[in-house]
């Protein structure tokens, strides 16, 4: 047999990883040729296309020179003899059937394996794939994630976005967690991805565009308190949520800390970023100011020891897809939309501890929670009880819904374990930095002042001829008098307990 390759080219090992190769190779454009058609592409795309079956094709490749380089010895032994294709003569009947049988099952076996390989990587880049392959380990992300505004947005739109770089990381650090499950040693709850986390630059700034941040945000909040009557209350405040370029509104506010005209800075002195003892703001005209805080005093040797950041979105909204409520808050919006009746004697307090109590299992949890709310009543308020039976059980059902929706013993997570960056109420969140206590050497401070980031407002009915309301800005007023101390108490100190 003659060949315009050496003779050692000449063996089966060499030719059919020859020819698997080609065949990933044709993949491999096919791939980018849709790729570069579709109008949106897929994370796990480019990662099949430049890196999945080019490892193949350089594997089989590999093979290709193994088997020169034995046939080659084999060669010097003396013990190669030479190769020869088995003839096919199409003329034979027998020979035409086996051919076109051949022909037949590899074709779909090609059209099936394609197939099956597209469904395989469209399975693994799916919801269900991230967040029920391992249901102990992942239903309080998945369900917390089901519940939340992103729920729509892909898991690996947020996680890996576009691009093979992000890919190849996620799934090292993926290796080793399939091995924690596999060898039962995950952490429990599952910590927060914080240092590993892609840019927010690169994901959430895809959909949320900060350049176009100005106006103000309307927030109303109906609340009830841990008395008999559950007495209610409400206020309202204008977010400022500011922070945009100038060209189409007004820029101070909460966004001023992003980078679009201003920069700010921080190092961290715990892995969470809830110790913050170093600012550094530089304004758009380029001046810099550095905050220190007088309560974590550091050393610039110490600071230098600490990794600088720039502050981006997931600073402040670091739970933007997994958020487990405060029970207050969940039981607060609850009563104001009537799934539990707010006439019920105590039921705010008696909501909230029953949430709070400690439970194995979930299953545990709900019968324990309908055991304490019907006792409370039987024993406390007996008429109650009677009267208002259906409504207590309504109520039972939305505690223990409440209750599987924020709370997963087995993973020991609920809102406790991890720290909401938004607001100040139950966690230090901005009062990380806005504490009043960080002060730059010129004297400037990090202002604690409510009005920096939002108006507390009153809301009356409009005058007689008019509809709506009529908004005007007023000094918050706890609903529990505590006097002034609020103004220099953090709300943590109180509210961080569930009650």
């Amino acid at each position: 047999m003659s060949s315009r390759f050496p003779k050692a080219f000449s063996n089966p090992l060499t030719y059919v990883s020859a020819a698997l190769a080609g065949v990933a190779f044709l993949f491999i454009l096919f791939l980018m040729i849709w790729e570069a058609l579709e109008p949106e592409a897929s994370p796990y795309m480019g990662v099949l296309t430049f890196i999945a079956l080019p490892s193949v094709m350089l594997g089989f490749l590999a093979l290709a020179i193994v088997g020169v380089v034995r046939e080659r010895n084999r060669i010097k032994a003396g013990l190669s003899v030479e190769q020869r294709f088995p003839r096919i003569d199409l003329n034979d009947p027998a020979k035409r059937r086996a051919a076109l049988t051949v022909l037949i099952v590899a074709s779909v076996l090609a059209i099936f394996s394609a197939f099956g390989s597209y469904k395989a990587y469209e399975y693994t880049e799916s919801d269900e794939f991230c967040g029920q392959m391992c249901h102990t380990v992942m239903q309080p992300e998945f369900t917390a994630y089901q519940q939340s505004p992103h729920a729509r947005v892909g898991c690996v739109k947020c996680h890996i976005g576009p691009g093979a770089g992000w890919f190849v990381r996620s799934k090292l650090s993926g290796a080793y967690q399939v091995y924690a499950v596999a060898a039962n040693v995950y952490p429990r709850p599952i910590a927060t991805p914080i240092a590993n986390l892609r840019p927010a630059r690169e994901t959430c700034e895809q959909c949320h565009w900060p350049d176009q941040f100005y106006h103000e945000n309307l927030q109303e909040k109906t609340y009830y308190l841990s008395d008999e009557p559950n007495t209610e209350t409400s206020f309202a405040m204008l977010v400022k949520i500011g922070g945009g370029t100038g060209e189409g509104g007004v820029q101070s506010g909460i966004h001023y800390h992003m980078y679009i005209a201003n920069e700010v800075s921080y190092v961290h002195a715990d892995t969470q970023r809830q110790i913050i003892p170093w600012v550094k703001a530089v304004d758009r005209s380029g001046k810099e100011r550095i905050y220190r805080s007088t309560e974590i005093p550091s050393s610039d040797e110490e600071i230098r020891g600490l990794t600088e950041r720039k502050m981006d979105c997931i600073d402040c909204h670091n739970r933007p897809s997994h958020q487990y409520h405060h029970p207050a808050d969940v039981v607060n919006l609850a009563m104001a939309s009537g799934r539990i009746d707010k006439t019920l004697p105590s039921m705010k307090s008696l909501a909230v501890e029953t949430l709070e109590g400690k439970y194995a299992t979930e299953a545990e949890a709900h019968e324990k929670i309908e055991q304490a709310i019907r006792a409370f009543y039987a024993t406390n308020h007996a008429d109650v009880a009677l009267a208002k039976r259906a409504s207590i059980g309504g109520a039972i059902a939305s505690v223990q819904k409440v209750y599987s929706n924020n709370y997963f013993p087995e993973m020991n997570t609920s809102w406790h374990a991890f720290p909401n960056n938004i607001g100040h109420l139950y966690f230090p969140g901005c009062f990380r930095c806005h504490d009043g206590k960080h002060v730059s050497d010129d004297g400037k401070v990090i202002s604690k002042d409510c009005n920096v980031c939002h108006s507390i407002i009153s809301k009356t009915p409009a005058p007689k001829g008019k509809s709506g309301f009529v908004y005007e800005s007023t000094e918050f007023q706890h609903p529990v008098d505590i006097g002034d101390s609020w103004k220099d108490m953090n709300c943590t100190e109180c509210h961080a307990k569930a009650k």
